[in-house]
């Protein structure tokens, strides 16, 4: 049975780590196997995958680069994958040199970021300028969540000819909510059943622009008395002053709910009855499939793939422009409850159609193949 080795940065809850456990976890009994090598230590999608039985391996190359790179090199030697798949500039140019240098030419690198943004670190800069160079000689494929990632890394420098996109697939089972989760969290946010609540989900994040979407939301406040906010994701949480200053500056802190990360994802965005993506910055935003799937219509500024998702089923909206932010959740909030209900639907039948788990999985089972023929070539 042919194995796929990946190498990823780390394994802290985010998008594409979540994409990884998602297509190795439900592939166990496919046509092929997989590993993992984490190049620092293991999170809580760390947990998940040995607790879904895939072997994992973890290494701490910020604390050693160069022994545990040698680590990494020995793996690869020993192990000998038919694939190495990496995932995220670090592990592309450090699970992509060791492969090499171990003897695998069958490496796909994965690229999840569409815009280059002024908070990228130096270090970040670096790696994605090294593996511009060397994407004509390391990996056979590489594979781009979005098509505006894909566009992004052609103009700074990676070989075009080796690109393909393949978009997140999205697993509906794990994204099924009763009405009665449902219930319970919106009296535990204190909503009222004539409250209509905009949210949006994500880490405290210069990219993911949570600022953006609070000075939305006061301005939706203002012409709304029914309307509340609801916001969701790591550090997002009373905690955070900078946060809790723009929503003071609003003049409606008493309408947002904060819960922090959370572990129901499904849940939280099914208590939602329009979601917000508020980003200055995506590729390919996984939490507006995860909304559309649960059946919310969505609002987004014009980031990464972020309106190829919602095509006709939601609003889409330039970026770092509250004002224009505000109005596209005015237009969708003055629908009838009815209205809006049916938008979702359209939202959730698309993803069911479209962007399912089950086709990502078979572009990858496709790419693999290809991969290990023209090895043997």
């Amino acid at each position: 049975m042919p194995r796929v080795l990946h190498v990823i940065t780390g394994l802290a809850v985010g998008g594409a780590e979540m994409a990884l456990y998602r297509l190795i976890s439900s592939q166990r009994d496919g046509e092929f196997t997989h590993s993992v090598v984490s190049l620092t230590p293991a999170g809580v999608v760390g947990e998940w995958l040995r607790d879904a039985g895939i072997e994992l391996t973890t290494l701490d190359v910020r604390a050693s680069p160069i022994s545990h790179f040698f680590e990494l090199l020995s793996l690869m030697r020993t192990s000998r994958p038919d694939i190495v798949q990496t995932w995220l500039y670090y592990a592309d140019l450090f699970g992509g040199l060791a492969a090499r240098l171990g003897g695998n030419r069958s490496v796909i690198w994965g690229i999840r970021s569409s815009e280059l943004t002024a908070g990228d670190s130096r270090a970040t800069i670096m790696a994605r300028h090294i593996c511009a160079r060397l994407s004509r000689r390391v990996p056979h494929t590489i594979v781009c969540v979005a098509e505006a990632a894909r566009r992004t890394h052609v103009r700074v420098g990676y070989d075009p000819a080796r690109m393909v996109v393949v978009p997140n697939g999205f697993d509906l089972s794990r994204l099924l909510v009763t009405a009665d989760q449902k219930a319970e969290l919106r009296v535990q946010c204190g909503f009222g059943p004539d409250d209509v609540v905009v949210g949006t989900l994500g880490r405290f994040n210069f990219s993911k622009d949570q600022h953006n979407f609070v000075r939305a939301a006061g301005l939706l406040a203002q012409k709304n008395k029914q309307v509340r906010f609801l916001m969701v994701g790591r550090d997002v949480d009373i905690g955070n002053a900078e946060l809790m200053g723009w929503i003071a500056e609003t003049g409606y802190a008493d309408r947002f709910v904060l819960l922090g990360e959370r572990m129901d994802v499904p849940v939280c965005l099914a208590v939602m009855d329009i979601f917000c993506l508020s980003s200055r910055a995506e590729a390919f935003p996984n939490v507006v499939g995860e909304a559309m799937a649960v059946g919310v219509p969505c609002v987004v500024t014009d980031v990464g793939d972020a309106a190829l998702l919602v095509a006709d089923t939601g609003k889409v909206v330039p970026k770092e422009d509250a004002v224009l932010l505000s109005k596209g959740l005015g237009d969708v909030l003055a629908m009838t409850p009815d209205e809006r209900k049916q938008l979702g639907k359209k939202a959730q039948a698309r993803i069911q159609n479209e962007f399912s788990l089950n086709l990502s999985q078979k572009r990858f089972e496709n790419i693999y193949r290809h991969v290990i023929e023209q090895g043997r070539s």
